[in-house]
């Protein structure tokens, strides 16, 4: 593929349906959240663009099963008798999926307008090295900011990585570089692909399309969510970051990780999960991306630090 620069702002092509050959599938993936799935099918359903829609049912005891096959007979439902995680189940209807590009929301999100996926579509056109897109997306139970929305339509704004709950990635890539890393179980999956994603030559683009309304369910579990999310920052160190960064990543990586929260329950959890992450580490073979896309991912990271403040990290592309 070819090398960009992150000097300067190239002109986005010009779309034109009729000439979009690009298709579709939108992955859930869902456990026990039947209520919240419902909106996010129905939302799915009213999209413009001709749309496989798949659903991973990781093994729901609610009735969310029955409830897609009685109310959504045109969804394709997947179920796991076994929970195997979210991140298992990605992967899995990522090689179930027979669009070109694959969307992903969470169970407890919803498209905000009909037209998402047709304009996600034309954010990949005309660009062969955009791998990815990360689609605006709102959390209307917290801060209530459109995320990952690009600051103007005139370039292409390269970004780190994406949400999990808003994006669109492209098949064939997705498997080429073996999908998400099943290691992580929960928490952390998208900037481990996304850098090995920019390592190949590919960049993640910030979206242009309305936005994705994320609810967060309140059946979130919080500490899960804070024993992965250490313990992957460690092991996202490990496995992606070359030498001589290594060192001070993983020793600056597990400081932020202790000082997230000083709540005495979630520091213990925290702790436990750096100190786990720590004896895996001697187990874990390692695959280092190229010093270059360390140095360009942690730019993009850092760029809305230099006065971008709509989306994660935005940087323009020549």
């Amino acid at each position: 593929m070819p090398s960009l620069s992150v000097n300067g702002i190239r002109d986005s092509a010009d779309f034109d349906a009729d000439k979009m050959t690009v298709t579709a599938t939108l992955v859930i993936t869902t456990k026990n959240r039947k209520e919240e799935l419902r909106n996010a099918l129905a939302s799915a359903l009213r999209q413009s663009e001709p749309l496989e829609i798949i659903v991973i049912d990781d093994g729901s005891t609610d009735g969310t099963s029955e409830m897609v096959c009685r109310e959504f007979p045109s969804v394709r439902l997947e179920r796991s008798e076994i929970s195997l995680g979210l991140i298992a189940q990605r992967n899995r209807g990522a090689a179930l999926a027979e669009g070109d590009v694959i969307f992903s929301i969470d169970d407890d999100a919803e498209f905000s307008n009909s037209d998402v996926v047709m304009h996600t579509l034309a954010d990949f056109a005309g660009h062969e090295e955009i791998g990815a897109v990360a689609i605006p997306y709102i959390e209307p139970h917290k801060q209530n900011m459109v995320q990952q929305k690009a600051p103007d339509e005139e370039g292409v704004w390269a970004v780190s990585t994406y949400i999990g709950t808003a994006h669109a990635v492209r098949r064939e890539l997705f498997l080429k570089l073996g999908g998400y890393r099943e290691l992580l179980v929960h928490q952390g999956e998208e900037n481990d692909f996304c850098i090995r994603l920019m390592d190949d030559g590919y960049y993640v683009r910030l979206g242009n399309a309305p936005m994705i309304l994320h609810h967060e369910s309140p059946k979130r579990d919080f500490s899960r969510m804070d024993y992965y999310g250490a313990r992957n920052a460690v092991l996202f160190a490990w496995q992606n970051v070359p030498w001589p960064y290594l060192p001070i990543h993983l020793i600056v990586t597990t400081g932020k990780c202790l000082m997230w929260s000083w709540e005495p329950a979630r520091l213990r959890i925290r702790a436990r999960a750096l100190w786990e992450a720590w004896k895996m580490i001697p187990t874990l073979e390692r695959k280092a991306v190229r010093a270059e896309t360390y140095r360009r991912f942690r730019e993009l990271r850092q760029a809305w630090r230099m006065g971008y403040r709509e989306g994660l990290v935005v940087w323009p592309l020549l």
